[in-house]
């Protein structure tokens, strides 16, 4: 079979055996897989990534001396069904499935372990238990959305975002714009998304962002002003002594009405809720400084390199720092579900269809942000470049 290799920061074509399905695997053959700017960071930095991973207890991390198959954004038909395995989903069917496979004792993370290829491929491997019909008719180049939207979708909920919280969502990129749809869908009222780049700003307004910013020109901060927000030091001081001021002319122990208001959630002040999807030094550090007090910052920007903040200034302003990584099985389940039942639109993420011969023109486009956001792979394309 063809598939596109990685190996040395170098992407070609190869011919490859068809990999055959163990106990509990379906073979599949892909019909759409999506470039993810983790393919991006993996190709260059891998053997960073993979120090990281080791250090958390995972050492099937890729390396760059290795031959890798990338892609877990991806979209199959059942071929196959591995011995001794269950015939369901029956072959035929078209499935996506949560990117992780099963080779010995191990598990592995698909299309970023030298022994689990991905979805740059003709034919892929899954597990069984791990994959999911692709259900209402939904088209194979959305299906294949389901993983990125799973992350954003988990970004969001471990968040704890509220509908009447002001979401700011500081980078749009393919994780930024997912975020922006994920907060539409969970029914944000009021939903801020900066970026730099006027054509991403463009692509976020499509995903359902209330209001677009050019941080080149305007704060997103101060595009949430009137929601309530603290903006400075002096604003919570001042709101502490009035608040003991007003309960104590009620002519009862103050500290009991506040404990009453604290029970029902109205003695905490407003804050938004931030998310950060950039992933370039200095960027956590800029929201911390720039953010209301009593933030909530989501990191789900992958930063490669070392970055600093100034704690001292976090504490001030009692910021809630909050890294995300993945999703869960439901969390997958559940997205793959919002987007066939239309609570969700990922057709503005999609800007451009790629074949196996054209990967690696396609990683050079997504190298300028302004071109393209989420950019398919379709395995039975002659295109060689991204039309």
């Amino acid at each position: 079979m063809k598939a596109v290799s990685c190996s040395n920061a170098r992407l070609e074509v190869v011919d490859l055996p068809t990999p055959t399905p163990a106990k509990g695997q379906l073979l599949l053959d892909v019909l759409a897989c999506g470039i993810c700017g983790s393919d991006l960071h993996a190709r260059r930095h891998c053997d960073d990534v993979a120090d990281i991973m080791a250090e958390t207890g995972y050492d099937g991390f890729m390396r760059s001396d290795q031959q890798v198959v990338f892609g877990h954004e991806f979209c199959g038909e059942v071929l196959d069904h591995g011995p001794r395995t269950r015939k369901a989903p029956r072959a035929g069917t078209r499935v996506v499935a949560v990117p992780l496979v099963r080779s010995g004792n191990d598990v592995h993370a698909v299309g970023l372990s030298q022994w689990a290829p991905g979805g740059y491929a003709e034919q892929m491997l899954v597990e069984q238990s791990l994959a999911l019909p692709v259900p209402n008719g939904l088209s194979s180049q959305a299906a294949a959305l389901t993983e990125p939207m799973a992350v954003a979708w988990h970004a969001v909920r471990r968040s704890e975002v509220r509908k009447r919280d002001v979401a700011i969502v500081i980078g749009c990129g393919p994780i930024g714009l997912a975020v922006v749809c994920m907060l539409k869908a969970r029914g944000l009222r009021t939903v801020i998304a900066a970026d730099f780049s006027p054509g991403r700003r463009a692509l976020a307004t499509r995903c359902g962002a209330d209001v677009v910013v050019d941080p080149a020109q305007d704060s997103p901060y101060a595009a949430a002003a009137g929601h309530g927000h603290l903006e400075a030091a002096p604003d919570a001081l001042g709101l502490a002594v009035s608040t003991v001021e007003k309960l104590y002319k009620a002519r009862l122990p103050w500290w009991h009405l506040w404990r009453a208001a604290e029970a029902v959630g109205a003695a905490s002040p407003k804050r938004p809720v931030i998310f950060e999807c950039v992933g370039v030094p200095g960027v956590i550090d800029g929201i911390i400084t720039g953010a209301p007090l009593y933030s909530r910052v989501v990191v789900a920007g992958v930063c490669m390199d070392h970055d600093a903040i100034r704690p001292a200034m976090g504490i001030n302003k009692e910021i809630d720092l909050r890294f995300v990584f993945g999703y869960t099985p439901m969390e997958f389940r559940d997205t793959l579900h919002m987007i066939a039942e239309g609570k969700v639109d990922v057709s503005p993420l999609i800007t451009g269809t790629v074949g196996l011969g054209g990967v690696a023109a396609a990683f050079d486009t997504l190298a300028d942000p302004a071109q393209h956001a989420k950019i398919l792979i379709d395995p039975k394309s002659p295109l060689q470049e991204v039309s």
